[in-house]
């Protein structure tokens, strides 16, 4: 099976190498710097895997990166930088939790093709190992009698809220909430099996709204999982301090998310 590979970014020399070396192995298509377009390749290209040559990049480039980050990550699609060590590493500081996989110049071409491939595949195995354990038995019956779980999401990124949703939906019933106090307020009335918590919101954080949850009498036993795209010691401490059952890091592998959930709704904490 020949896996397909989208390639951007300045460093053409890269990029050529690879069409040489593995272009009999691969699929290989390109396409150009241009945020548009490279949404525009992985939406209906759909490739296997993503890479970035990166040389001389400005910030602006690195902020694109980003955000392009966070658009895919709801297809599970690695996404790889390639370069010096200095540009990767300085990538790397600007873009946090950007890259999945980081190769460094000057690299193998066995070595590329083994690091990409052996991603693909972890992946590819851990979506069907989580996807096995949650498909739903033939029988209608069995079907109707089990009660899905609720899910409730709080992010002050619209984006990120879609993005979960559409994948949980699925397995779940999940709702959303752009704050801590819409949550709150959804809360008074209503219930949920866990909660997914944005660290990083504006007015009231994830741990302020984590104490009110501990506070509150009806929403204390609720287990909470912290999403986060902070790396401080400090903050992870202080979140760690008030219990939640988890955190993981944003961009969100979905594979992990889900086997977050089913581990704390089985096991009352998640197993990283």
């Amino acid at each position: 099976m020949k896996y397909k590979i989208l390639l951007a970014g300045r460093n053409q020399t890269v990029i050529d190498d690879f069409f040489k070396q593995l272009g009999s192995r691969l699929e290989l298509m390109t396409t150009s710097t241009r945020y548009d377009d490279i949404l525009h390749h992985i939406k209906y290209v759909r490739p296997d895997a993503f890479i970035y040559c990166i040389k001389n990049e400005p910030v602006e480039t690195v902020n694109k990166m980003f955000s392009l980050k966070t658009r895919i990550m709801e297809d599970d699609i690695p996404f790889v930088i390639i370069g010096s060590e200095s540009e990767c590493n300085d990538f790397v500081k600007m873009a946090i939790n950007t890259a999945d996989i980081v190769l460094t110049t000057p690299i193998k071409v066995s070595e590329i093709e083994k690091n990409i491939v052996s991603d693909i595949e972890q992946r590819k195995q851990i979506r069907e190992d989580t996807y096995s354990k949650f498909r739903r038995p033939d029988d209608p019956n069995k079907q109707n009698s089990e009660k899905r779980k609720h899910i409730l999401i709080i992010d002050d990124n619209s984006t990120m809220l879609k993005a979960l949703k559409e994948h949980l939906h699925g397995e779940y019933d999940v709702a959303t909430a752009i704050s801590g106090k819409v949550a709150l307020k959804f809360l008074e009335k209503k219930t949920t099996d866990l909660i997914l918590l944005d660290y990083e919101m504006p007015i009231e954080n994830g741990p302020a709204v984590l104490e009110k949850l501990r506070a509150n009498e009806t929403t204390k036993d609720i287990p909470v999982i912290f999403l986060t795209g902070i790396t401080e010691r400090d903050k992870i401490k202080r979140a760690l301090a008030l219990k939640p059952q988890g955190y993981l890091l944003k961009p969100v592998d979905h594979g992990k998310l889900l086997a977050a959930i089913e581990s704390t709704l089985n096991n009352g904490r998640a197993e990283f």
